[in-house]
């Protein structure tokens, strides 16, 4: 976390899951260093804005955005079910966007 910490971003994890189960999931990992957002209801709004909700299955896809101070969405990218995210490829992405 601290290599994200010093590129001056936040990290947030958003799924449409409810709190309590969220919760749970948190405690079952040990514990998690950053927020865990639910998109619970409306359901799926939050992925349905960024593209992501996926109405076949009910569900959003997973996927990790860079999203810059002003709020623009500078860096998407979508990984299919089990496909776990690059931190390399994130913290270049990132570190890109930094330095402009």
């Amino acid at each position: 976390m601290s290599d994200f910490e010093g590129l001056h971003s936040q990290v947030l994890a958003v799924s449409c899951d409810p709190v309590s189960s969220k919760e749970a999931w948190g405690k079952w990992l040990g514990g998690i260093a950053y927020p865990l957002v639910a998109d619970f209801w409306p359901h799926g709004k939050v992925a349905d804005a960024y593209g992501v909700f996926n109405r076949e299955f009910g569900r959003p896809d997973r996927a990790t955005f860079i999203i810059d101070k002003q709020g623009i969405v500078r860096w998407i990218k979508t990984f299919k079910p089990g496909e776990l995210p690059d931190t390399v490829q994130l913290l270049d992405a990132l570190r890109a966007i930094e330095e402009g």
